[in-house]
């Protein structure tokens, strides 16, 4: 455990940086609260609409999109780098996953998620 001992020194260091920075700030900085001063701030510009209203699905199945494909490229690029190491169980475990995946994309293809109209 001695060779951790560095990590935890500079983890524990650390917070406590941060902890003493958010005491000072605190303790130390401005209190003048006015109406101007609690408006929500958007690039300069007041807002149109409100920050409460919903927004399409459509957003969020394309958040979603991006995360679920970011992932598989996550796992394929190393899983390509060791690919002759793996054999064929490396190959059929991610035929495994990469069906899921193709599962997944085309069910939000039928359910519409990808269309923009």
């Amino acid at each position: 455990m001695s060779e951790y001992a560095g990590l935890g020194l500079f983890i524990a260091l650390g917070t406590a940086l941060v902890l003493m920075f958010v005491l000072l700030t605190t303790l130390l900085g401005p209190r003048l609260r006015f109406a101007e001063k609690q408006e929500p701030f958007e690039c300069g510009e007041h807002q149109v609409v409100s920050p409460y209203q919903r927004f399409n699905v459509k957003f969020y199945m394309v958040a979603l999109s991006f995360i679920i494909f970011d992932v598989e490229m996550v796992f394929l690029y190393p899983w390509a780098v060791v690919f002759r190491d793996l054999g064929w169980f490396g190959f059929f475990a991610m035929l495994i996953f990469l069906f899921v995946l193709t599962v997944g994309l085309a069910y939000e293809w039928l359910k519409g998620g990808l269309d923009w109209n």
